[in-house]
């Protein structure tokens, strides 16, 4: 039985390669149910003329916080706050408390989703036990509890043995471990990029290398145990020519770069309570994001992800050497990258949609989303790339305020989200 039609929209798929078509969506059971011109059907109707309609967006690194810390953000406001932002599936980190390293705490919180959650929640395991980095997880409990990513994010694997065995496990199980590449013996300590503006504000620094020889590491160790790696938050101009040669040699490496590091430098740090463009890793020089954004074109960096890293007011009121690293991103991510990439002619919306739901659907093997076809899950957004608007603390369903692009002139609202067929939101 049809229960939605979406009519007049621009219509855009990379998968079908659909750019920009004038077609009607009619949704059923959760499904598209067809895709075509002067479809009328009687049922719920979105007039979606003068909208760009196209599959949800796929955010592969997500944290929402619970259990242990509800007081920066909850299943409940972090998904929120994704279908707000046209994310209608997200992964979400295990860095909670407890860590989600045990079987028993994985079904707890997943039972939290199934309750609470108006998007499609992925959750990852840790790799190491209690992010420990002494123990490999047992990933095959995971496996067969429905969990298919593991992450230690918020920390790096230190140890190359277990990051090898870990590798390894991956690839027995038909996992995908999503590494933190860092090495902490070279940024311990440090606040933001080590650079002029470290200098200037006489902070210590982290430098490129502390990234890029952990990326090193990783895609080598990928290659010896023939796994798949998936690098997360990518900054550095050394990070993208490593992934470059290791997708030349055939290692199955994929990678992401979040919105704050497309956009934004070192540079835009205002002084020493500008606390919300303090993340790890940290925002990096001009020629850095340049190489990040010419590899986004290229294909060598394959996904767009937030790192929505919500933290409460006061930690965020606090100096940038003792304010918690990490900014928020769901809302944000669709009209910033919209703005400042695609109205700039720097990636056109097609891209958009391949680095941000087709490209992730693929990397994390679900086959019926990132794409507009018959029989896929209708999970769809109606996005206004006309609307213009500053971006302030109002702005927020997340419990998270901490962002780094409070102040910025945007274009592009999203109008509808529609995850499994349901509207899940709709602008007021």
């Amino acid at each position: 039985m049809a229960n939605l039609l979406i009519k007049n929209g621009s219509v855009y798929c990379y998968k079908n390669k659909i750019n920009g078509e004038s077609l009607d969506i009619l949704i059923s059971d959760g499904k598209i149910a067809k895709v075509g011109k002067n479809l009328n059907y009687e049922c719920e109707v979105i007039d979606a003329s003068g909208m760009f309609v196209f599959p949800g967006l796929i955010d592969m690194h997500v944290h929402l916080r619970e259990p242990g810390f509800e007081n920066k953000e909850t299943i409940e406001t972090g998904t929120k706050a994704a279908a707000k932002g046209g994310i209608t599936t997200i992964v979400a980190m295990a860095n909670t408390n407890p860590p989600i390293s045990l079987p028993e705490v994985y079904i707890d919180v997943v039972e939290r989703i199934k309750k609470k959650s108006v998007v499609n929640v992925l959750q990852s395991a840790t790799i190491t036990k209690n992010m420990e980095g002494k123990e490999i997880t047992e990933m095959g409990l995971f496996k067969e509890l429905g969990c298919i990513t593991f992450s230690d994010d918020g920390k790096p694997v230190y140890d190359a043995r277990i990051m090898q065995k870990a590798l390894v496990y991956a690839r027995n199980f038909d996992v995908l471990i999503l590494e933190h590449p860092e090495d902490v013996s070279l940024s311990s300590g440090g606040v933001i990029n080590e650079g002029v503006k470290s200098l200037e504000l006489g902070v210590q620094g982290i430098p490129n290398s502390s990234e890029s020889t952990a990326v090193a590491r990783d895609v080598l160790l990928a290659k010896e145990s023939e796994s798949r790696l998936h690098l997360q938050h990518i900054s550095t101009k050394e990070s993208v020519e490593l992934i470059r040669w290791a997708k030349s040699m055939g290692i199955n490496v994929t990678c992401e770069v979040t919105p704050h590091h497309l956009v934004l430098t070192e540079d835009d740090i205002l002084g020493h309570l500008d606390t919300n463009k303090k993340m790890n890793p940290p925002l990096r020089t001009e020629e850095d994001r340049e190489s990040l954004i010419e590899a986004l074109k290229d294909g060598i960096v394959d996904v767009i992800a937030t790192d929505h890293a919500p933290h409460t007011k006061f930690e965020k009121s606090l100096t940038l050497q003792e304010a918690p690293f990490g900014t928020i991103g769901l809302e944000t991510a669709l009209p910033i990258v919209f703005t400042k990439l695609v109205k700039e002619g720097i990636l056109d919306f097609m891209e958009l949609i391949k680095v941000f739901s087709f490209n992730p659907s693929k990397i994390l093997g679900l086959s019926q989303k990132g794409h507009i076809s018959e029989g896929a899950d209708a999970d769809i957004v109606v996005f206004d790339p006309g609307k213009k608007y500053v971006i302030d603390e109002e702005f927020f369903v997340s419990k998270g305020k901490n962002s780094c692009f409070l102040g910025f002139e945007v274009y592009g609202i999203v109008k509808y989200t529609v995850v499994g067929g349901k509207v899940v939101y709709t602008v007021s």
